[in-house]
């Protein structure tokens, strides 16, 4: 990282972050071309959860290339001046990387959709129709590295 002076290097603060983000941006890549999409998640002990159809290009792509990065971050403010070089942003991020996977078990894809609903609700108990269970796709990225990054 360049500015170093920015970097977040408290785990509690990076997990703050995580836990409350409202989208993350998941970058792909499909034959050397960058695809980014941004998406409700949930995160849990080291572990980003999505829904998603099954079908689609981001699926098409995660079939080919499991590995992914992501972003999220938290707090952004335009910081106006009444100059126009001195404006700026404040904010707190997260860039990172894992691997993808689809969840197939049906308790693990209730436990990523809890996790899902808890990042939005605050709420860590949900009933899902079996149905419901049976017909999204849930994916779960472990993180192997990520860092923060925040000004203002």
């Amino acid at each position: 990282m360049r500015r170093k002076e920015k970097e977040i290097h408290d785990n509690d603060e990076l997990e703050d972050i995580l836990k409350n983000g409202e989208i993350c941006r998941l970058g792909l890549c499909d034959n050397n071309v960058p695809y980014i999409v941004p998406m409700n998640y949930g995160y849990s002990d080291g572990n980003i959860y999505f829904h998603s159809a099954k079908i689609g290009r981001k699926i098409e792509i995660i079939k080919k290339n499991n590995y992914a990065c992501f972003e999220i971050e938290v707090g952004t403010e335009i910081v106006k001046n009444d100059k126009v070089c001195n404006w700026g942003m404040k904010y707190k991020s997260i860039i990172g990387y894992g691997k993808l996977e689809e969840v197939h078990e049906f308790c693990e894809k209730i436990k990523g959709l809890s996790v899902l609903m808890k990042q939005y609700s605050g709420n860590k108990t949900w009933k899902f129709p079996d149905s419901n269970i049976e017909k999204v796709l849930v994916l779960k990225l472990r993180i192997d590295a990520m860092s923060g990054k925040k000004s203002g």
